[in-house]
This record gives C-alpha cells, sequence and structure tokens, in this order.
C-alpha cells in the first residue's frame, strides 16, 4: 500500500505541476518512470492509481493538495479484482491474493444477481486488520408516477415528523448523546492511561450509533406505501450562523446531511424521488391560512393567531413542505393560488 500511496502522490504533485488533470498526458508523462521504479507493482495498480489521484485533483479544483498516507485505503476496479461466486481475487505485488467470502444471508441476493464493479481496500490501525469494501450495481427501477406528496420536517426533537402525523423522537439519540460527552469529559479530566485506553475503545460509537438510527429511521420513511415525492428542507448552511455555545453543539451534532443521502438511495432503489424545498417561514406560516408570523409557533405548539388554527409545530411545518411543492409544481394556470400574506416584519425584529 506504501507503493500505491507514493504513485498517487506523484500524480498528484504532477498535475499540480502542470495544471492539469488530464489522464492521457499524465500516462506519458510519468508511466514509464514509474514502472521502472516499481516493476513489482501490477501496471493496473499503477493506472487505478493515476485515475484515483487525477479524480481527486479535479474534485478540489486545483485549491487543496490531495494525499495519500501508506496506510489509505486502495481503489480497486475489474481490472484489479475479480468476484467468481464467493471468490474474490486482488492484484498485490508479485501473485495474486484469494480470498473466500463470508457473504451474510441478507447480502447474498445483492452478490449474486447484482453488477460488481468495484471495490476499495482499507486497513484499521485500531484492529490491525485489512477490509474490502465491494461496489455492485444495478439497473435503477421505473419511476413512481402514482403517488403522494410526503412532506418532512427535521428537528433536534424530532429526527423527523412527516406530514401525515408520524413522528421518529429524538429523545434516545439525545440521551445517547449527553451520555457519551459526560464521559468523553470525564476521562478526558482522568487523563490516566486507563482513562486513554476507554477513550481510544469509545471512539466511532456515537458515530456508528448515529448511522445505524438514520439507517432504521430512513428504510422505515423510504418504505411508505403509497408515496412517490418526499420533500425535504433543504439545510445547507445552518450552521453557518452563531446561535450559542448550546445551540451550536447540539447543531453539530444533528447528522440531517446524513439522513439526506441514506433516504435519496433508499428511495431510489425504489423508484421514489426526493426533492428539497426552501425551509423559510415554514415554521411560522399557518398551514390552513398561510399566514406568516414569528409568535405563531411557540416551541412544539403552533397557534396561528390570523385563524386560529391549532397543530404540532413540525407537524405544520412538514404540511408546508409539502403543499409548497406541489404549488411550485403546479400550473398556475390551472389551479387559483391560495392569499399569501408578507412575514410580519416588526413580529420578526422583535
Amino acid at each position: 500500500m506504501g507503493f500505491c500511496a507514493d504513485i498517487f502522490n506523484q500524480h498528484v504533485d504532477w498535475a499540480l505541476k502542470t495544471r492539469t488533470y488530464n489522464k492521457t498526458k499524465a500516462h506519458r508523462a510519468l508511466y514509464a518512470d514509474l514502472r521502472g521504479q516499481y516493476p513489482d507493482v501490477p501496471s493496473a495498480l499503477v493506472q487505478t492509481m493515476r485515475d484515483n489521484a487525477l479524480e481527486a485533483v479535479k474534485a478540489t479544483k486545483f485549491q487543496r493538495t490531495p494525499r495519500k498516507k501508506p496506510t489509505s485505503g486502495l481503489r480497486y476496479d475489474k481490472r484489479t479484482m475479480t468476484l467468481r461466486g464467493h471468490q474474490l481475487t486482488l492484484s498485490c505485488i508479485g501473485k495474486r491474493e484469494k480470498l473466500i467470502l463470508n457473504v451474510p444471508e441478507h447480502f447474498r441476493e445483492i452478490v449474486e444477481t447484482w453488477e460488481f464493479c468495484a471495490a476499495t481496500v482499507t486497513y484499521s490501525k485500531q484492529s490491525q486488520q485489512f477490509w474490502v469494501r465491494l461496489v455492485f450495481e444495478a439497473q435503477t427501477p421505473p419511476t413512481v408516477t402514482q403517488g403522494k406528496v410526503l412532506g418532512i420536517d427535521r428537528g433536534l426533537y424530532h429526527i423527523a415528523v412527516t406530514s401525515d402525523g408520524q413522528f421518529f423522537s429524538s429523545s434516545q439519540v439525545r440521551a445517547t448523546q449527553r451520555r457519551y460527552l459526560h464521559n468523553r469529559k470525564t476521562l478526558q479530566q482522568k487523563g490516566t492511561r486507563s482513562a486513554k485506553r476507554r477513550l481510544r475503545a469509545m471512539s466511532g460509537r456515537e458515530k456508528r450509533f448515529m448511522r445505524d438510527v438514520n439507517h432504521c429511521v430512513t428504510k422505515k420513511l423510504a418504505n411508505l406505501t403509497g408515496v412517490a415525492v418526499f420533500v425535504l428542507e433543504d439545510l445547507s448552511g445552518i450552521r453557518q450562523k452563531r446561535r450559542g455555545k448550546k445551540m451550536n453543539k447540539w447543531l453539530g451534532s444533528w447528522s440531517f446531511h446524513q439522513q439526506d443521502l441514506f433516504l435519496a438511495y433508499k428511495a431510489e432503489a425504489l423508484g421514489k424521488r426526493v426533492v428539497f424545498g426552501d425551509p423559510r417561514y415554514t415554521s411560522q406560516k399557518c398551514n390552513v391560512c398561510k399566514h406568516i408570523r414569528k409568535t405563531n409557533r411557540t416551541k412544539s405548539r403552533f397557534y396561528c393567531r390570523n385563524c386560529g388554527h391549532r397543530d404540532h409545530s413540525d407537524l405544520n411545518a412538514a404540511k408546508n413542505h409539502r403543499d409548497d411543492y406541489i404549488l411550485s409544481t403546479t400550473s398556475m394556470g390551472t389551479v387559483e393560488q391560495a392569499a399569501v400574506n408578507l412575514p410580519d416584519v416588526t413580529a420578526l425584529v422583535g
């Protein structure tokens, strides 16, 4: 892996020096020299490292210098890795390594029916083990055209609230995060060797817990019957505003982007779509009369000062996400838009 990291870094240096990420030019400039420096490295691995390095430079647009360490992961493709049944072969220095995979029952359908296309080999310093992550492809199912639009509001107290009244509480998540935070503070203050061993053992557990929770919630959402489109609020940039130490800590531990990714690929596998809408004023707008006022919402309670409508604030916001998307996709010539007042400026300032 150290030789491959050096090949990767040499391609990065060449790309930054010449200000190009053209693979053909890089092959002509470096391939012969690299084969002379590392004659035992298979040519397919050299080309894979070239592609990986130039794609990394292209992604960063020459703004950063991508680097690989000797223990960094290696990307394999069909030239350097084959899968026949449950036997996996890898290109290495010398002869190819052969492995027999023990595929769990719930993954066998993917291995047997999907098309194998790539893999990544990584090394864990903590466990001192190598891991192989296989990538499979399947044809995207036809898009579901008949079905309802489901609005989803997300927050710190509820992982998700749907426009049809389903609530996914985050009380267990927040309790677990508080416990991990308390344990880390206590062990860091103690500072003994046993405390440091305990901190190393704890590392990554909170992220794995949150990943599991997001997988479970998004799987339930994606498998809802009769739904064709999921409407989420676009939360990009929400952490850029200063809201105080406590609130910034909460937002920093909120994995909404991971929720977006998980729901997007799970929905796509079922032929459903995930779209994003503008979140502005959705928590202050009444879903019935569309009146916007900051004082309409008080924590989890929503009470419209204009028409008297009462609802849970997150449920009201989820309905607004749904209705705003439907209104944006409906021809204005065929539907009469409900009257919408401008935000109450005095209430917003106050």
